[in-house]
């Protein structure tokens, strides 16, 4: 088999969309981005990287808060016109129920089956973007898209963004149980050549 070199981008699937909030000027802002991830798992932390110039930006930088939303696909038209619009010229806060948690400056997505609070614990800045760390101090969900005490992601139908052409996915079944699958494998099973 043989490796074809291709162009030098930031190829990472998959980029989970998610919609995040902050209050700009006393108003609930919301921007989609998939550059996102988790950071720690206690305290649970997570990190956002955004462009300078996203208005959503500014309410981050403000208020030390924002919120991370995670739409189902029945939202990924709402979600994708959040990004198409700016809160500059647009007041985003009608495009969603908006609700409030402890946090007060983290609106948060009712329609979003999964919502998390964060304050931000680091805020760094590199080249065109801005890195914000969030401690999530509460996260909300309803019961329909729980399994026990915890998210159900089939229930959830979260959806994937891949940044080469710009399209959202579907995710699909359930592969294999982690820490699990794996006990299968065996090396003879794969001959490399």
């Amino acid at each position: 088999m043989t490796k074809k070199e291709i162009p030098v981008k930031p190829y990472l699937y998959p980029m989970p969309v998610v919609l995040v909030g902050a209050n700009v000027d006393g108003k609930p802002n919301f921007m989609p981005i998939a550059w996102t991830c988790i950071v720690e798992y206690s305290p649970p932390t997570i990190l956002i990287s955004a462009s300078k110039t996203h208005h959503t930006s500014k309410g981050i930088r403000d208020n030390k808060t924002f919120s991370v939303n995670t739409p189902s696909e029945e939202l990924v038209e709402a979600t994708d016109y959040c990004g198409i619009v700016s809160g500059k010229e647009f007041d985003k806060s009608r495009i969603f129920n908006v609700f409030y948690g402890e946090l007060k400056t983290a609106p948060m997505i009712t329609e979003a089956p999964l919502n998390l609070e964060c304050k931000v614990v680091q805020h760094h800045e590199y080249k065109s973007h801005e890195i914000f760390f969030g401690e999530i101090v509460h996260a909300h969900a309803e019961e329909r898209f729980l399994k026990g005490e915890v998210p159900d992601i089939a229930k959830i139908k979260p959806f994937v963004f891949s940044m080469s052409d710009n399209n959202y996915w579907k995710l699909g079944g359930l592969l294999g149980k982690a820490w699990r699958i794996g006990r299968n494998y065996k090396k003879n099973k794969h001959v490399i050549s």
